[in-house]
């Protein structure tokens, strides 16, 4: 009576085990100790078109082509060899080609410990791997269009480099000539010229120092653009105080008042720091230039948690109207007779903010002077122009 029960237990064992291996989507099979095969579930049997009871005894020598089926055969002894569950790659014969799965083999063993037979679980990842393969071959592309891209850049840069020599050493040497040769006139034939000649020729010299001021500024931008950005510990307190003490040089005569806080840090490269202080330093004391009672005051303060800057002024201010024409080049919002400059200063500052991650915007209303902050790291959302 009870070996029947047993025997019916074992029985029922058995049945929902195979319904459960048979409602997988996973391969799920049994081979013995010779590599016949014992058990095979549905999925077997729908990916290979074979029945179960036709398979069972056969090896997969008896099924597939022999390079293939070797390799079976061999994973099969890794596993009875190891006596612990391994995984590896392999790869079957389909209507539609090879198909690729990830397999885990583990042995079982009877009561005394012995390996009699080896199950395997094969899942297939052949959509994964074509997936795969698709992205190294897209990053291979990108990686060569990265290349090609590096490549036209750097003959770019050295266009540029070229371009900025000839600026640099060609052009300047006319405009020194035209200079030169216009302070002789003035100094050794003053008397001998009519007052309007003379106002020409200061007008020739006027315009040869904006030409040179211009060529200043386009090597400063191409500089901006090109030089390799090196952060670092920078005093934003001292720079802006040698920029102050520059226009306070050139211009003795005016009473401006500068407030440059103690302790303004920031890391970034000094060198472009410093061009952004001296445009905006600058531009704030020009544009003040018809105030009495000139202001220029620079500060730091925190939105979340980044570092923003601000130079504020007095001066002309602008109409915010017209705000997105001011860091492109040559783009001015004042007349030149109202207020010299090349109008390439501002690019200059978006460029380098722009090149450490960070931003610039500008706040103003005209005759009531205006504000430009900028970080050196990413800004809040929206933060910026």
């Amino acid at each position: 009576m009870q070996a029947r029960a047993s025997q019916k237990l074992m029985t029922v064992g058995h049945e929902q085990l195979m319904a459960l291996i048979d409602h997988t989507s996973a391969v799920i099979y049994m081979r013995d100790a010779d590599g016949r095969y014992l058990l095979v579930n549905r999925e077997y049997e729908r990916l290979f078109k074979l029945r179960r009871e036709d398979i069972v005894g056969l090896t997969d020598h008896d099924l597939f082509p022999q390079d293939i089926a070797d390799d079976f055969r061999a994973n099969d002894l890794r596993a009875f060899a190891r006596g612990f569950p391994v995984q590896m790659e392999e790869q079957a014969p389909s209507d539609d080609g090879l198909r690729t799965y990830v397999t885990v083999k583990f042995p079982l063993t009877d009561a005394a410990g012995h390996s009699y037979a080896v199950c395997g679980i094969s899942t297939d990842i052949t959509e994964r791997k074509h997936a795969e393969e698709e992205v190294r071959r897209l990053n291979d592309e990108l990686e060569l269009r990265v290349r090609e891209r590096t490549a036209e850049l750097e003959a770019s840069t050295r266009e540029l480099d070229a371009f900025a020599y000839s600026v640099s050493h060609d052009l300047r040497a006319p405009l020194r000539s035209v200079e030169g040769f216009s302070q002789i006139l003035l100094e050794d034939y003053s008397e001998a010229l009519e007052a309007e000649a003379r106002q020409y020729l200061g007008r020739i010299q006027a315009n040869v120092a904006r030409m040179a001021q211009m060529i200043d500024d386009l090597l400063n931008l191409s500089r901006a653009t090109r030089v390799e950005l090196r952060r670092e510990h920078t005093d934003i307190t001292a720079l802006a105080g040698e920029v102050v003490a520059e226009l306070r040089g050139r211009e003795p005569e005016r009473s401006v008042d500068v407030v440059v806080p103690d302790g303004l840090v920031a890391q970034g490269d000094p060198h472009l720091i410093r061009l952004v202080l001296q445009n905006l330093i600058g531009n704030a004391w020009k544009f003040t230039v018809h105030k009495p009672d000139a202001t220029i005051r620079l500060a730091q303060e925190q939105h979340d948690g980044v570092d923003v800057f601000s130079v504020r002024d007095n001066g002309a201010g602008f109409d915010m109207r017209f705000a997105h024409k001011l860091f492109d080049p040559f783009q001015r919002l004042h007349s030149a007779t109202d207020f010299e400059g090349t109008g390439i200063g501002l690019a200059i500052v978006h460029r380098i903010v722009t090149r450490h991650g960070g931003q610039i915007r500008a706040e103003s209303t005209p005759g009531a002077g205006a504000t430009f902050r900028f970080s050196l790291t990413p800004a809040p959302a929206g933060w910026g122009l």
